[in-house]
């Protein structure tokens, strides 16, 4: 199979609640060497337009709607052409970084995206933010997950639109039902697997 998952990490600031935070982003790159899917646009366009090497970009999908996943997607839909993706409950978290520029299409549960011969399923799992979105592709026994699970548990809550018991929800019944073996790409850190993390979900 000639597709293959890359990925760049840019830095930056996550910025909610009045309160700044140095965060390092991990983009997502689904595709092969003729065109590719980005799943994250944070920060800066340039080290992904980087990572994307030329490639045709089929989509740029949002997983939430926080500032450092969204910050480069209008930079990068310019450069690319391709459309952005998020889920609608999201849009508020989207305005307040792009006043002036729309998504073009509304992310929603088993939305799917086919690129470079592999399919890749929306999982809607709110709880980090009301719009939290996974993509699964069985064919490449993955899951994105955002920041609605890492290596080592749950995403954060307790800031605005986040709450703990929706999140855990949405790992229970989305997540934790996929085969263990699938490997968990995450947004923030390393990535892990669904069976290394049933015990890390109270």
């Amino acid at each position: 199979m000639a597709v293959r998952i890359d990925k760049a990490v840019v830095s930056g600031v996550f910025s909610l609640d009045g309160q700044d935070f140095d965060v390092d982003n991990n983009v997502w790159l689904v595709g092969d060497d003729t065109e590719v899917l980005v799943l994250d646009a944070p920060h800066d366009a340039g080290p992904i337009l980087e990572a994307i090497g030329g490639r045709r970009v089929t989509a740029i999908v949002l997983t939430h709607g926080h500032n450092d996943h969204i910050s480069a997607a209008v930079a990068l839909r310019e450069a690319t052409g391709a459309p952005i993706w998020t889920h609608p409950a999201d849009r508020m978290l989207w305005d307040v970084v792009h006043p002036d520029a729309a998504p073009d299409h509304e992310l929603a549960e088993g939305t799917t995206f086919q690129v470079a011969g592999v399919t890749l399923t929306a999982l809607h799992t709110p709880g980090h933010s009301p719009g939290s979105t996974c993509l699964h592709s069985a064919d490449l026994a993955t899951v994105f997950t955002g920041d609605t699970l890492f290596c080592g548990g749950p995403g954060a809550t307790g800031r605005s639109y986040s709450d703990k018991p929706t999140i855990l929800t949405s790992i229970r019944s989305r997540l934790l039902t996929l085969p263990g073996d699938t490997v968990v790409r995450t947004g923030h850190g390393d990535d892990t697997t669904v069976a290394a993390e049933v015990g890390n979900i109270a």
